[in-house]
């Protein structure tokens, strides 16, 4: 099994950070790479909820990803499912928050259970991808 880490700092509090991944508007505002947009999304974050994100390319094709949350501790972590629709395969996202400061925050994103390394260069690329967008949200 592959799995990539990133660790990301951002200049924002941890509450704030962690709610870019929970609150949907928000989520619609980031969570996508480069220009994709993403048109629907869903989250029920609680421990067994779901969500659904569909990021959408300029050509109108669609990506769609959901999952159940499997732990949810406010602004300390989210650990969740990951699967494409359309896949039969599915692989984990554990997320770690942490406050520097009052006014910076620490993420660590691990995304694991990968069966080889190019579908894990792929995610890698998309999570920088997105994570390129999230500070837009504190601004």
């Amino acid at each position: 099994m592959y799995q990539l880490t990133i660790n990301r700092e951002f200049d924002t509090p941890v509450d704030k950070l962690y709610l870019a991944w929970c609150q949907v508007d928000t989520i619609k505002r980031w969570f996508a790479p480069g220009n994709m947009t993403v048109p629907q999304a869903e989250a029920d974050v609680k421990t067994g909820g779901y969500y659904r994100i569909v990021m959408q390319d300029d050509d109108g094709s669609q990506h769609i990803v959901g999952g159940q949350y499997q732990q949810v501790v406010a602004n300390e972590s989210l650990d969740f499912s990951w699967q494409w629709e359309g896949s039969p395969k599915a692989t984990k996202v554990s997320l770690r928050f942490k406050s520097l400061d009052d006014n910076r925050s620490a993420l660590e994103l691990v995304h694991s259970e990968f069966d080889d390394q190019e579908t894990c260069d792929k995610h890698d690329t998309g999570w920088n991808g997105c994570l390129v967008n999230l500070p837009s949200v504190f601004q």
